[in-house]
């Protein structure tokens, strides 16, 4: 988005003036306040986004590469009649891989594919599993990989250098400034375009830069005219990715937690409710019982349960915490149309004690949760994938031309080297006392819900009345 006045009132093109007083219905007294956050944001959140976009145009490249690398764990070579039992599986990974308790379990979605064992293990990262991948005609463990939820160590690498930079907790303020910034910068720079559009009267031409301009005027119409196209993704990225953040996170839970944008879960207690369609227990002893996970009997039997309820892969298999407790098996079916039905089956019976049904979760949560598989690039695979590249190349090429405004913006004259001169200070001092509040607690606000977005902007506000205070004190000086 634009980050400079109308040419004609251009700082860099004329003498300093106070900002004009607030006139007319359309007060435009906001203008030359949001122009300046515009700039100082962009100048220096623009880093930060930077990264962001560049980490995210390589996480939305990976997906193919990933499945390639990890063909051989992922796959089988040949495709059977029949699977053997998971409780058979199950020795077959605990006569490769003892350690550890299972979490879960990934029966095959497809013929050709493996089943997945994960397996939770102290020697990995905190969230990371090993997880053991088995021919499921075979019973062969094809390989151990570490894991991170549904991702292979390939994508795991490049969605934490998106989400960290691997630099754990502390890498995570990075994108979360970023995310918390994104919006800000996206809706000021439209109000900017908008109005410069309006003045010039090329309103229609809002998403068309000005090819026959030159300089600056050419890099400012490229500049709010990729921001147009942008701007949706741009605030849908934002919004998702705060979901995600470290401290803006909690916040957003609690407002998910009061709108009932909470997705609900199954109650695992076997006593939770009465129960439904029984069926008969089949492979209740099974092997997993003499290697020592007596939590994982009827592992078979939820599967079966499962299917008889209309479950399909992929699937996901949670074994019970303790005797009272029941096998959770939930759809994780993320791409379009999507499928996140849950049970709750008792090993012992095979009864489905607890059930909910995606198509029972609240429209808020539904809509959330396609928000968040969309940034992930997965609700609509390839064109979501292709969609994010888009997105993020038209950031990187927006930011790149916001920092090349700026530079188009400084003194041609004196010093050897200069940058270009922020928007004129004092736009809030001049606003009415009206939009003075609305500003103000809109800011506290905000600043409440995303913290690092409070305290970064408070930072903006106390380094400009610092260099304001030394420039008067140097201006007294020198008079």
């Amino acid at each position: 988005m634009t980050t400079t006045p109308d040419d004609r009132t251009d700082p860099s093109n004329s003498p300093p003036t106070a900002p004009t007083p607030p006139h007319g219905p359309n007060r435009p007294d906001i203008r030359p306040l949001l122009l300046r956050l515009h700039f100082y944001a962009g100048v220096f959140i623009g880093p930060f986004i930077l990264i962001a976009a560049v980490t995210g145009l390589l996480y939305a490249l990976i997906p193919q590469v990933d499945d390639m690398v990890f063909r051989h764990e992922l796959t089988v070579d040949r495709v059977g009649e029949t699977q053997l039992p998971l409780a058979a599986q199950l020795s077959a990974v605990r006569a490769v891989h003892p350690e550890g308790a299972v979490e879960s379990i990934r029966p095959p979605a497809e013929a050709n594919e493996t089943t997945q064992f994960a397996l939770a293990v102290d020697d990995v990262p905190p969230d990371y599993s090993r997880t053991v991948f088995v021919d499921p005609y075979t019973g062969e463990v094809r390989g151990a990989l570490t894991t991170y939820g549904q991702w292979m160590p390939l994508r795991a690498w490049f969605d934490e250098l998106h989400r960290n930079l691997h630099l754990g907790a502390v890498g995570r303020n990075y994108s979360e400034i970023a995310a918390s910034w994104l919006w800000v910068i996206a809706l000021s720079g439209l109000v900017l375009w908008v109005g410069r559009r309006a003045r010039t009267g090329r309103l229609r031409r809002l998403a068309t830069p000005d090819r026959a301009a030159t300089g600056r005027r050419r890099t400012m119409s490229w500049h709010g005219a990729v921001g147009v196209w942008i701007l949706v993704a741009l605030l849908g990225l934002s919004l998702t990715g705060i979901t995600w953040s470290r401290y803006g996170g909690q916040s957003v839970d609690q407002i998910r937690a009061h709108l009932n944008m909470t997705a609900p879960t199954v109650d695992t207690a076997l006593a939770a409710a009465p129960g439904a369609d029984p069926m008969p227990a089949e492979h209740h002893h099974d092997a997993a019982m003499a290697m020592g996970d007596k939590t994982l009997r009827g592992a078979d039997v939820a599967l079966a349960a499962a299917q008889k309820a209309g479950l399909s892969g992929p699937m996901w298999m949670y074994p019970p915490a303790g005797a009272d407790q029941g096998w959770k098996v939930t759809e994780k079916k993320r791409d379009w149309p999507t499928r996140y039905d849950a049970i709750t089956v008792d090993p012992d019976t095979g009864r489905i004690v607890d059930r909910v049904d995606f198509a029972d979760w609240p429209v808020l949560a539904k809509m959330t949760n396609w928000a968040i598989d969309a940034h992930m690039g997965v609700l609509f695979g390839v064109v979501n994938q292709a969609v994010l590249a888009l997105v993020a190349i038209g950031l990187i090429f927006g930011i790149v031309l916001g920092y090349r405004m700026w530079w188009q913006r400084r003194p041609t004259r004196g010093r050897s080297w200069a940058t270009g001169r922020p928007p004129l200070r004092g736009a809030l001092r001049q606003s009415s006392p009206a939009t003075m509040l609305v500003v103000l607690a809109v800011a506290v606000g905000v600043g409440w819900l995303l913290p690092l977005f409070g305290l970064s902007l408070l930072a903006f506000l106390l380094v400009d009345v610092g260099v304001a205070a030394i420039k008067e004190r140097t201006t007294v000086t020198r008079s």
